[in-house]
């Protein structure tokens, strides 16, 4: 009867705690999910506060939470949102500054943590980060007779690139006919219409204090940088006719499948690709990396960091702040997942040296580099590339048009988006 009584008695305290147990909400696309699935099992292991994923497309994080700021309530209690949204949810999420401890600060990227701030407050922890880096074949910049060929063109050594004259020699050097039918066949590179986040980054190579906008929120797109940097992108299809005809029918997915299929020699290209590459493909082994190219002002890159925030009407504040500080403290959990991504300086240098992981360490530079910065933080952001910065690409990239009036056109429309 004791044994029994005390059973009972251990039982109604077990179901007291679970009744007392918490429960957070986080919506996420399906990278956020697989990212952060090993530190929300280890974070309620640890504190007994259940973790749940609501998974949505891309799109759908930002419709779903846009919704729940609409109706004055939330359902979820953290959110992870993509940087591009930052601004535009700043006025809705909770200030999480608190959790910035130096030790924090110190092990982020510079511009995660710039991109972080909206305002006075810090709207958002990273919880990954990523950055376009080079991409090249190993096997064709090994081989002796291309080196040999190469050093007789142009005079230098055939290594990874590493400014933009090199990329523009190489991507020359290696574009040929292969199966001599009189048509070029292999590329040695691509150029994406379709996006225009690349040419940002070779604007931060050239030199300009910000991409589109300064930070003061003026418009600059039509500066010395800018231009420059948008003669450089234009060239490998414009001039040199290094890359395939139909760059505006190019995104990411399709400079990637080029690559993959064996048509270009480099890409430039989101990190957590090298992880990725199919066993299958033309390239699998064959794949080397190198950090972003440099310009006047060095290496440069436009992140593509994530951020956990918190929504201002969760009803688990305190689970959530828990759990926030789990993960960024916990960050190199995310790795073992298929992306293979983190925010910290910690999470990747301890991978950095194990097989597999090589493009850690071009990502880490790139990542870390004095130029390297985030897109404007402007609520209209995305209303800004989608009406002037894109279009101006693209009309450039019909090579008809003279580059200093496209973006002085662009630099219009852009004023009067904001207006």
């Amino acid at each position: 009867m004791r044994k029994m009584l005390g059973a009972s008695a251990l039982a109604l305290i077990f179901m007291a705690a679970a009744a007392k147990a918490e429960t957070i909400n986080i919506l996420v696309e399906g990278g956020g999910e697989m990212l952060q699935k090993a530190v929300a099992e280890k974070f309620t292991k640890e504190t007994g506060i259940e973790v749940k994923f609501t998974v949505v497309p891309y799109q759908g994080v930002f419709d779903k939470f846009s919704a729940e700021i609409a109706s004055g309530s939330s359902a979820f209690d953290v959110v992870t949102i993509d940087v591009v949204w930052n601004a535009k949810f700043a006025n809705h999420v909770d200030d999480l500054s608190p959790l910035f401890a130096d030790v924090v600060r110190k092990d982020l990227p510079p511009a995660l943590l710039a991109d972080a701030k909206v305002g006075d407050k810090m709207i958002g922890m990273p919880a990954w980060a990523n950055a376009e880096i080079v991409f090249y074949r190993k096997d064709l910049f090994d081989k002796p007779e291309e080196k040999e060929a190469f050093q007789a063109k142009y005079g230098y050594p055939l290594a990874p690139p590493k400014t933009w004259q090199q990329w523009r020699d190489m991507a020359k050097f290696f574009t040929r006919d292969t199966d001599g039918d009189g048509k070029v066949d292999f590329w040695g590179t691509d150029t994406i219409g379709a996006f225009s986040e690349e040419w940002m980054a070779h604007v931060l190579q050239a030199g300009s204090p910000g991409v589109i906008l300064d930070k003061d929120g003026n418009v600059i797109i039509d500066n010395e940088a800018h231009k420059k940097a948008l003669e450089f992108y234009i060239a490998p299809h414009c001039t040199d006719h290094s890359v395939p005809e139909n760059v505006n029918e190019i995104g990411w997915g399709e400079a990637q499948n080029l690559f993959y299929q064996g048509k270009t020699a480099m890409m430039k290209f989101w990190a957590h690709a090298y992880k990725m590459t199919p066993e299958d493909s033309k390239v699998s082994g064959k794949v080397g990396v190198a950090p972003m190219l440099a310009g006047d002002a060095g290496i440069a890159a436009i992140p593509g960091p994530w951020y956990n925030v918190i929504p201002s009407a969760s009803q688990h504040k305190d689970a959530s702040k828990k759990f926030i500080a789990f993960a960024i403290a916990n960050n190199g959990l995310g790795i073992e997942a298929k992306l293979g991504l983190a925010a910290t300086n910690s999470a990747y240098n301890s991978y950095a040296g194990k097989p597999g992981y090589e493009h850690f360490k071009p990502l880490l530079e790139t990542l870390s580099a004095p130029a390297t910065q985030g897109r404007p933080m402007n609520e209209k952001y995305q209303e800004i590339v989608d009406e002037a910065v894109l279009p101006a690409v693209q009309q450039a990239l019909t090579c008809k048009a003279d580059v200093g009036e496209v973006l002085t056109e662009a630099k219009e429309t852009i004023e009067d988006v904001l207006d």
